[in-house]
């Protein structure tokens, strides 16, 4: 029977509210078929399902869907038996409560789309419902399962929530508060969403400068108050510590305006990831019968809430791993139990954001990945040569399951088989300007990890000091900050440690690490800080820490975007760059990290900002770099170590560029040093100044911009007979 038109506005929002209801009853139908769950918590789950059911029955009957209202009672009439005796679920009752749920959602977005009139009549199917229903003591006992509607249609297709309409259909009786009305959505575009983020991203950097004029009034009113307490200036005195704590109280309430407009706008453009994870337990469960195997997924972090248009993007690739896991990763129970494991596949899918890099593990407990068949396959498909595979070691051949047409299997399955689906993973992933990489241990299992910026909104940033170079590290990777403490360090020749929470955890000196000075111990009272990622943690030695400040994390340029060291950089109130150190290079293997590389680079500039992207374009070229602020840090820095090539600003306060080409060219040891210099200026004159000067190479700041640096590096390290 077709939905009164008057009431179909109302239909399409029972359609989208009634797929978050059925996500949360499949949810508790997976957890009901679990072992070990004590009487009182199946009780709950039992009245819980029987309310989530009761309210799908209502509200379809009151908007006249009775072929919705049909199903939802069958669906409570079955769950009656083992509600009134709370026991573990059997799986052929789960099957049939699923199959009614994709039911119930198909006819429902049918109603939605307005197709409900050419519906066949659910009768033959609800019989087929009530015929296949095993009693409980049968399904217990092992009755075979029914086929599911599962089998037919993909359960990423049936249970996954539906997008949200940008304008929202007033929402259905029973299902969202009564408050909610009929006009309360607007019809908005994504770039009018994003262009106002931006606008809040200005606010909040506005805010910033606000608070450096507030701490700019304070010393002024400080050195005032030291001045002495003269009669002449007491007004004076007077009016200014009156604006300063106007200030800061309008700088308060400014910065709880940007976070309530970034929060609001937060919750418009953001879903959690539960709202695509959940529904992979679904699949999973499903994926896992049909295959004649056990798995249970286990999910951490889905509550942090991203970006709808990347967790949409996302959602295929997710499946595309969680099926790759059961299909090829997980063995057969029998076979599970025989090398000492449980009988049950343990997959993992993990979520965590650290500034503006998010961070996604799908691992899995099976075989793991056999190298030598891998290598075998990839030669037999022609993906490489036999010579080409020789040559490869472990890492690179496990890199050969990401390529096209690549596949374990021989034979074409329902979920493998044609070659489709790590290499649709990668595209994916790099499509979103992020990377996958996988682990894997023989007989133990495998991981593969998502790295991807998201670059929504601000995040906590703890600014540190390094020599004199400022460093922003994401807050969510800090875990604690302390002094070091000579009866907490252990010292030994090539590192040091510190003893922490009955861990020893090697202590890492972020400028040695960053190339800024030579690897030194630290001394007492240095701060430490504690930094975690990846379940691996260092203490990490800085000169100075700064503070923490809310900024706006963003993307490196594509040309030194590959730099393993920095995740994106921020701007401070005075307008100064601040690059961001990822978490992960930093807890990587340091001594395996702190390798000197063949070639060296000085950069000399008075402009942090120059100094940094000139250090992230070369090191990117696989260059150590080391960084003076001045002519004169540049001399002492040549006098103790030697370098390949210098960088140098020709404009500089202390000395110039031409100065310091001067000074290098009197010495025998770096006469012949290559050296290029940069220069804001882009005029001819300029340009035959610096070479005059004895210069190998010249270019404008915009064309370091652009890119250009490396390559006019490597060209002047050519024509000089330095070694590239």
């Amino acid at each position: 029977m077709p939905v009164d038109p008057m009431l179909q506005g109302l239909v399409a929002g029972f359609a989208v509210e009634a797929q978050e209801v059925v996500q949360k009853v499949t949810m508790d139908l997976l957890e009901l078929e679990r072992d070990g769950m004590e009487t009182g918590a199946l009780a709950k789950l039992y009245v819980r399902l029987g309310r989530h059911l009761h309210t799908l029955k209502g509200s379809a009957a009151s908007l006249g869907m009775q072929d919705l209202s049909d199903i939802a009672h069958k669906l409570e009439d079955a769950l009656a038996p083992l509600k009134a005796n709370p026991q573990k679920m059997p799986r052929p009752v789960v099957d049939i409560l699923l199959h009614g749920l994709d039911l119930f959602l198909l006819r429902a977005q049918a109603h939605a789309d307005g197709r409900g009139d050419a519906l066949p009549d659910p009768a033959a199917a609800l019989a087929q419902l009530v015929a296949e229903a095993p009693p409980p003591e049968a399904a217990e006992a092992g009755a075979p399962a029914p086929v599911s509607l599962a089998m037919a249609v993909p359960a990423s297709q049936v249970a996954v929530e539906a997008p949200l309409p940008v304008a929202a259909a007033e929402p259905s009786p029973g299902l969202m508060p009564e408050a909610e009305s009929a006009d309360a959505g607007w019809r908005v575009s994504a770039r009018q969403v994003t262009a106002l983020m931006r606008e809040v991203e200005r606010l909040r950097e506005v805010r910033l400068r606000f608070e450096e004029r507030g701490r700019e009034l304070d010393r002024v009113v400080t050195l005032l108050a030291k001045q002495g307490l003269l009669a002449e200036t007491a007004e004076a005195r007077s009016q200014l510590a009156g604006t300063s704590r106007s200030l800061r109280t309008d700088g308060e309430e400014t910065g709880d305006i940007v976070e309530a407009l970034e929060e609001g706008l937060k919750a418009i453009t953001t879903r959690p990831v539960r709202t695509i994870l959940d529904p992979l337990q679904r699949m999973v469960r499903d994926l896992s019968r049909q295959l004649g195997k056990e798995a249970r997924l286990s999910v951490v972090g889905s509550e942090l809430s991203l970006d709808r248009r990347l967790l949409e993007k996302l959602q295929g690739a997710l499946v595309h791993l969680l099926r790759n896991a059961v299909d090829h990763g997980l063995e057969m129970p029998a076979q599970r139990e025989r090398a000492g494991k449980h009988h049950e596949g343990a997959l993992t899918m993990r979520v965590e954001q650290q500034g503006n890099l998010l961070y996604l593990e799908c691992a899995d407990d099976g075989a793991g990945i056999d190298v030598e068949r891998v290598r075998k396959v990839a030669e037999s498909r022609g993906l490489v040569t036999s010579d080409e595979s020789a040559r490869l070691n472990e890492n690179q051949v496990r890199d050969l399951i990401f390529r096209p047409g690549f596949s374990t299997r021989t034979d074409v399955t329902d979920t493998s088989g044609r070659g489709v689906g790590l290499d649709a993973v990668r595209a994916s992933v790099e499509a979103l300007q992020g990377r996958i990489e996988v682990a894997s241990t023989q007989g133990q299992g495998t991981r593969f990890m998502l790295t991807l910026p998201v670059d929504l909104g601000s995040s906590p940033v703890l600014v540190v000091r390094a020599t004199e170079t400022l460093v922003g590290l994401p807050m969510l990777a800090v875990e604690a900050t302390q002094l070091a403490r000579a009866d907490s360090l252990r010292l030994g020749k090539r590192r040091a440690h510190m003893e922490y929470q009955g861990q020893l955890l090697p202590v890492v000196d972020l400028g040695a690490r960053l190339g800024l000075r030579a690897l030194a111990p630290p001394t007492e009272g240095q701060p430490l800080l504690i930094v975690q990622s990846g379940g691996k943690r260092v203490a990490l030695a800085v000169d100075a820490v700064v503070g923490d400040r809310d900024l706006v994390i963003r993307p490196l340029p594509s040309e030194v975007r590959d730099v393993p060291a920095w995740q994106g950089a921020a701007t401070l109130s005075r307008g100064e760059l601040l690059l961001i150190c990822r978490p992960d290079w930093l807890v990587t293997d340091t001594a395996q990290a702190q390798v000197v590389a063949q070639k060296r680079a000085l950069v000399v500039d008075d402009s942090l900002t120059a100094r940094a992207l000139h250090r992230a374009m070369l090191e990117a070229g696989g260059f150590t770099v080391h960084l003076a602020a001045s002519g004169a840090r540049a001399l002492d820095r040549l006098a103790t170590d030697t370098y390949d090539v210098v960088i140098c600003d020709l404009d500089m306060e202390e000395m110039d560029g031409v100065q310091l080409i001067a000074k290098l060219r009197e010495k025998k040891e770096t006469a012949s040093l290559p050296v290029i210099l940069v220069s804001a200026h882009d005029s001819a004159a300029a340009r035959e100044r610096g070479m005059a000067a004895g210069a190998d190479g010249y270019l404008s700041k915009r064309e370091c911009a652009a890119g250009r640096l490396l390559a006019e590096v490597l060209d002047v390290m050519s024509r000089r007979g330095t070694r590239t």
